[in-house]
């Protein structure tokens, strides 16, 4: 499997990366109890937080919705992932948990604030690239929505779009039959790569404590 970053996207945004993660003979399941207290303190804490701040002014926010714009989305109707997550948070509506791969997947995604996301690497076909989507591109997404993903930042394999920074789609979610998965980790531009990698080795070593297996991840820039 080849993993790349199209050029129309670098040539949007030339510090446009991806941090990869592969993971192999996991077990997924619910989530330890220890996952499940830190995911909810995190949520009431970043409600205080956010009590007097605007979700879209913060600067991990500003970045993604201006690299939606530069791709050719209304960041105003169509959210980058883990603003979605924030603005529910803002209303106490605090994500439940999943399973195990999900949560661990979304705790990332809000602790450093950039959308994350991870698919069963057994329904994925051929390579993947990532980049921006055409009108062909369409797919149900885990809400259960049928999405257009035009104009959109998107990944794609063999057998078309299935995974965004905006939302996923439910043909390639990870279960808990799952045993190995792919993770995608949407960087900001701006993170220099050094840091990324020491995110990277911070997610995939906590992944790994709690669903077993072995992983490898590297950064596409």
């Amino acid at each position: 499997m080849e993993i790349t970053v199209n050029p129309g996207l670098k040539e949007l945004e030339p510090s446009f990366k991806i941090g990869i993660a592969l993971y192999r003979g996991i077990e997924v399941g619910d989530s330890p109890q220890m996952l499940k207290g830190r995911m909810r303190l995190f949520q009431e804490s970043l409600y205080f937080d956010f009590e007097n701040q605007e979700i879209k002014d913060i600067p991990a926010i500003q970045e993604w919705r201006s690299l939606f714009k530069k791709a050719g989305t209304d960041p105003n109707r169509y959210r980058p992932a883990q603003e979605a997550i924030f603005r529910r948070i803002k209303k106490q509506q605090y994500l439940e948990t999943i399973h195990s791969a999900a949560d661990i997947n979304n705790f990332f995604s809000m602790e450093y604030q950039i959308p994350t996301g991870i698919y069963d690497l057994d329904r994925l076909n051929g390579n993947i690239e990532i980049r921006i989507g055409n009108s062909d591109d369409t797919y149900e997404a885990i809400n259960g929505r049928e999405v257009s993903m035009e104009k959109k930042i998107l990944s794609a394999d063999g057998n078309g779009a299935f995974g965004s920074p905006y939302v996923d789609s439910k043909k390639t979610a990870t279960s808990r039959e799952t045993v190995n998965a792919l993770q995608i980790v949407y960087l900001a531009p701006s993170m220099e790569e050094p840091e990324a990698e020491k995110l990277l080795s911070a997610l995939t070593s906590m992944f790994v404590q709690i669903h077993g297996g072995t992983e490898e991840h590297f950064i596409i820039s």
